[in-house]
């Protein structure tokens, strides 16, 4: 029983250490590899609704994406991006401070996190999710670097209907490419990015509308496009 016991726990032991250097090297592949497809872009194509839009064909690097663009999502999603090491450690204390208050639980991940989710794991709410999602999001930030992260977040996130990265946004839109969005289409598509299934960047309801004046707001807020300069 003792050998078998042993035998099972090298096992595993083996296993685990085995299963983190193919997630040390999948990451590690993607620093230099755009990824071609994502595991919410296939779920969404067996749902019927986005066509077969699995491949990632139209990547943008980081220089050709509209600064405005940059400086919206991270006002929107992650005004501390420059500066965490993957977490907003105050984010999750408000989070969890209101939820104990008896509201809705908020969200709050990081850019680094839900790149880590949508590049390497599925989007359903669980504990195992998020504990991968922790431990990506680690990797991804000590191999990729915050420059890397923030260029495969504008390509991967979902921002429409069968509609994914922020160029394909921007063409679908207001018909220019990432590179030519302004402050003002670049909030719009950030404004939308809790559920861009259902609202629209180019027939912005009033939430959204209120939601991209207050995403300018905080783009001022944090000093502008100089705060790109801290991304590297």
């Amino acid at each position: 029983m003792k050998k078998n016991l042993r035998k099972i726990s090298i096992f595993a032991i083996k296993l685990l250490l085995l299963l983190i250097i193919i997630s040390i090297a999948w990451v590690t592949l993607y620093k230099f590899v755009n990824p071609p497809t994502t595991p919410l872009m296939i779920i969404r194509s067996f749902e019927g609704n986005s066509g077969l839009n699995l491949i990632k064909t139209d990547w943008k690097k980081y220089d050709d994406i509209s600064d405005y663009m940059k400086m919206a999502v991270i006002a929107a999603e992650d005004q501390t991006f420059a500066d965490h090491d993957g977490f907003d450690f105050h984010a999750i204390e408000e989070a969890i401070d209101d939820k104990l208050e008896g509201n809705r639980l908020r969200g709050a991940s990081t850019i680094t996190q839900q790149t880590a989710k949508n590049v390497f794991l599925w989007p359903e709410r669980s504990w195992t999710r998020k504990v991968l999602e922790a431990y990506f999001a680690v990797l991804i930030d000590n191999i990729w670097g915050k420059k890397r992260i923030l260029e495969v977040y504008l390509n991967v996130i979902e921002t429409g209907n069968g509609i994914y990265g922020v160029d394909e946004a921007a063409q679908v839109y207001f018909g220019r490419s990432a590179k030519g969005l302004d402050l003002v289409d670049s909030a719009l598509i950030a404004a939308t990015l809790p559920n861009p299934r259902v609202m629209s960047a180019s027939k912005p309801s009033e939430y959204v509308l209120e939601r991209e004046r207050w995403i300018r707001e905080q783009v001022g807020y944090l000093g502008g496009l100089s705060y790109l300069k801290k991304i590297k």
